[in-house]
């Protein structure tokens, strides 16, 4: 259950006008251009830092029961760290992006308190997809608001060996078996519209 309801459903009607008000159900569409994943990976050597692209996506949710649906989609194909032959081996031998070209943020719910004069911290919680396997994740998302504006910073860790990728450390090279992930969402907010 989402927590302060009141106040959400106060910040959601100064943030969007008195005609959302009363809204059930609101949306946040994702701009992929604007919006991106960036990681990092520590190495014995230095610290490994990429990004990926972000696919068009929309997360529902209902301030008054916190309940959520949609997904954040990440082109798994785009990964990018600056090195072409390390980019291969990452997608070729540990992402398999070809077999895999999706990473999915499946999300089921938002908690907390959205304020348009401050930023806001939510707790979400869903389902992460990597690799064509599932495995669930909480995290804390601050979030700003601006007229229908909004973006959202979503950072956790991804025990990537831990959930079955294949491990790309060296005789030489020792990497570390978690990757810092930072999901950077910029977007809009409007009024959800019930699909007939």
């Amino acid at each position: 259950m989402i927590r302060t309801r009141s106040q959400l459903a106060l910040a959601l009607a100064l943030a969007f006008g008195s005609g959302l008000a009363s809204a059930q159900e609101m949306a946040f569409h994702l701009d992929p251009q604007q919006s991106r994943v960036d990681f990092s990976l520590g190495a014995s050597l230095h610290t490994v830092h990429g990004a990926f692209r972000m696919k068009d996506s929309t997360i529902r949710f209902n301030p008054s029961t916190g309940a959520a649906s949609g997904e954040f989609v990440v082109d798994a194909t785009s990964g990018d760290t600056g090195n072409q032959g390390r980019d291969k081996k990452m997608h070729r031998e540990i992402l398999e992006s070809g077999r895999f070209p999706e990473i999915r943020l499946a999300v089921q719910s938002l908690q907390g308190s959205v304020s348009a004069a401050s930023p806001s911290q939510v707790q979400v919680s869903g389902i992460l997809t990597l690799h064509g396997t599932e495995h669930p994740f909480a995290v804390s998302a601050p979030v700003r608001v601006n007229g229908s504006h909004a973006e959202a910073d979503v950072s956790f860790e991804v025990p990537y060996i831990q959930w079955g990728l294949k491990n790309p450390s060296t005789f030489i090279l020792r990497v570390s078996d978690k990757v810092a992930v930072v999901v950077h969402a910029v977007g809009t907010l409007t009024e959800s519209v019930p699909v007939k």
